[in-house]
């Protein structure tokens, strides 16, 4: 059983890491994640025996503040001052009050000096002290906090008493920083895909009550007033107003909607007053199925967030242990180098050690890297693109090969009539309407709507549907006869047989043969677009469809593709895609009614406008909320944007602290540079990744 809590007070992404990996050695738990961007916990608890609270007293072993709570579960989130912010006010100023007053009033004694300066750092890094020892009775060594600690106490000790209050100072002030970074880029994100309406007006015994979204019932009647959001799905039965759809669908444009109109839940009401009947729960309705997908699928990581994993685990480790060798090692060496004394060179290689301490957090990297992807997602949302996880997202960018459902993807999937072949078209045209006016079937809807004109019912009897056939009736007491050209045979009328590759309808009547209407599937607008993006970026592109070989030959040509898989069933898409999988990365994009097993089967399943369907949101990796396959080229744009920001958030965040360390190392880098190169790249790094929802589009 899937199950998300939330998790709030971890003090950074790496004890968010050990954290994850602590709970992860609880019997029966399977794919436990926590996404620190998100604030979220993941776990698959296959014994349902698991709840907030055991899950709390696990993670505090590893941070001691940390709070998990039920999903459902308000959460009064505080982002007020605490007692460690004024603490360290209080030692600030009390550090800067006693260096003016030595530096231009008096000297104090040096015992005086001491005292005040111990004080000082009590009060700046107090909280971090206790915590440090707190988690050391964990057996949490190489945290954060006990590193810190070691670092400005080692500093202390070699007389650089200054200076070690001023790295606890600078590093509680980046925190702070780091923190505020974080929660406003919490905030925006969750802001841009904040889809939940909040209220509704319903109608009571002609009176109006504001209630839940979740107690709304099919039939219910509500009043949505401008400004708010559909709260449920539902038709419009007074009223008319212009909708903003752009959260559901990724349609920047307002649409305009009025009675016998339907509304999507989560769509903004902009200026218009409107009476709507709900026609389906909040659990059925299209923001709930959003917010679940994003919700529930959003915990497989990307590649990169696995090897930055891998790649926390140990790296702090091996930086503790250099910095060990670097302070008791190295200075035995140097002694024979520089025919010194050990005492000589142990302070000196003592103070490079603490300053490879003040660099061995990994912070800067699992903080930036998650967030990066959390941004990613946050942005193709708003482009009307659901993407599962950073994994799904990342894979957008490296597919090679793109397949095409044809129905329903690049078609409309309505037939339209482009052509009619008769001596006398309108009466043809006529004949055809009438026979199909009983029918549902796409091909008799698209004859009537070519018609328009007026079905006498009265005239038409003996209706017969012939399976794979046509229509048989009788109209005005003569034999009609509509459908292709097996139809005409089986009832014996001549005829001149069409060499058109489209969908070929004959019509028959009084038992002869008169003319036959040519039927098209009417390509997409931006189908022809998307396609030409894909083979301009060097992109192998196949089309899959059950229809016959001509018609997805002709469909295939006026879009430029030259691979095409026709007459495939459901079975045979699927070894189409196996055998493409072998070669190439391979995506498959389908309307997803009845391409379950072929979205499964690819690396990165596809389907569009199929938030209906709940198997098809299933074995999708990404749902694309309208039908225009357009919106292909803004996830893979997207997808690539993200990996261009998490390649330089990683670069940027690696490389300085290599740096760093090679220079403290030499004796050219001071603690200061290393806390920069620890706080400041981080909050660099989280800002960097926050630029990913403001750029539009990817030089």
């Amino acid at each position: 059983m899937k199950k998300t809590f939330e998790i709030r007070d971890i003090d950074c992404a790496n004890c968010a890491l050990k954290i994850e990996n602590e709970i992860k050695k609880i019997d029966g738990l399977k794919d436990v994640s926590i996404d620190f961007a998100k604030q979220k916990l993941y776990v698959d608890d296959q014994e349902n025996k698991i709840d907030a609270k055991s899950l709390e007293r696990i993670a505090r072993k590893i941070e001691s503040s940390v709070s998990i709570y039920d999903k459902e579960e308000i959460i009064i989130e505080k982002h007020k001052w605490t007692l460690n912010h004024y603490s360290v006010l209080l030692g600030f100023l009390m550090i800067s009050i006693y260096l003016m007053m030595d530096t231009w009033v008096f000297m104090f004694e040096s015992h005086i000096d001491l005292t005040l300066f111990i004080l000082s750092y009590a009060f700046i890094g107090g909280k971090v002290i206790i915590k440090a020892f707190k988690n050391m009775s964990h057996g949490q060594v190489f945290d954060e906090h006990f590193l810190m600690m070691i670092a400005t106490i080692g500093a202390f000790f070699i007389g650089e008493y200054i200076e070690a209050i001023a790295v606890m100072l600078f590093y509680q002030v980046g925190e702070y920083f780091q923190d505020l970074a974080v929660n406003r880029s919490r905030n925006h994100i969750k802001s841009l895909m904040d889809l939940k309406p909040t209220i509704a007006h319903q109608y009571k015994d002609e009176n109006l009550e504001d209630v839940s979204p979740e107690d709304l019932v099919v039939d219910d009647i509500i009043l949505v007033k401008p400004g708010e959001k559909i709260p449920v799905d539902g038709v419009i039965i007074s009223g008319q107003t212009t909708l903003d759809e752009s959260s559901i669908t990724g349609e920047s444009t307002p649409i305009q909607k009025t009675e016998k109109d339907e509304v999507l839940s989560g769509a903004l009401n902009i200026n218009g007053l409107i009476t709507v009947l709900v026609k389906k729960p909040y659990r059925d309705s299209t923001v709930y199925k959003i917010i679940e997908f994003v919700e529930q699928n959003s915990n497989k990581k990307a590649k990169t967030e696995q090897f930055i994993t891998r790649f926390a685990k140990y790296y702090t480790p091996i930086i503790v242990v250099i910095a060990g060798l670097l302070a008791f090692l190295v200075p035995y060496f140097m002694t024979f180098f520089n025919q010194s004394l050990y005492t000589t060179e142990f302070p000196i290689y003592l103070e490079r050690a603490l300053i490879f301490l003040v660099i061995s957090c990994p912070c800067a990297l699992v903080l930036s890297v998650p967030l990066s992807y959390y941004a990613g997602i946050g942005k193709a949302s708003r482009q009307g693109i659901l993407v599962k996880s950073g994994s799904d997202l990342e894979q957008f960018s490296k597919i090679e090969h793109f397949v095409f459902d044809k129905t329903g993807t690049l078609t409309k999937g309505d037939f339209v009539v482009a052509k009619v072949f008769a001596e006398n078209k309108d009466h043809i045209l006529k004949l055809a309407a009438h026979a199909e006016s009983n029918s549902n079937h796409p091909i008799a809807l698209s004859i009537l709507r070519a018609y328009q004109g007026e079905i006498d019912s009265k005239s038409l009897s003996d209706f017969e549907e012939v399976f794979g056939k046509g229509i048989k009736v009788i109209y005005d007491d003569k034999r009609l006869l509509v459908g292709n050209d097996r139809l005409l045979l089986d009832e014996n009328i001549l005829f001149d047989k069409s060499l058109d590759t489209h969908t070929v309808i004959y019509v028959a009547y009084d038992n002869k043969y008169i003319g036959y209407i040519i039927l098209e599937d009417e390509l997409k607008i931006s189908s022809k677009e998307t396609i030409s993006y894909l083979l301009k970026n060097n992109k192998k592109v196949s089309m899959v469809t059950g229809d016959k070989i001509s018609i997805a030959h002709d469909i295939a040509q006026r879009l430029g593709i030259t691979n095409v898989y026709a007459e495939q069933l459901p079975d045979d898409k699927r070894n189409v895609i196996e055998t493409l999988k072998k070669k190439d990365k391979t995506a498959f994009i389908g309307d997803g009614v009845n391409d379950a097993p072929v979205l499964m089967t690819s690396d990165l399943g596809i389907s569009m406008g199929a938030l209906g369907s709940d198997l098809a949101v299933e074995a999708s990796d990404a749902v694309i909320m309208n039908d225009e396959p357009e919106l292909l080229i803004h996830a893979i744009d997207t997808s690539a944007l993200t990996r261009k920001v998490v390649i330089q958030n990683i670069i940027l965040a690696a490389g300085t602290k290599f740096i760093v360390l090679i220079l403290g190392a030499l004796g050219f880098a001071n603690m200061w540079l290393a806390i920069f190169a620890d706080v400041g790249i981080s909050l660099i790094a989280v800002i960097h990744a926050m630029s990913i929802l403001k750029t539009k589009k990817l030089s």
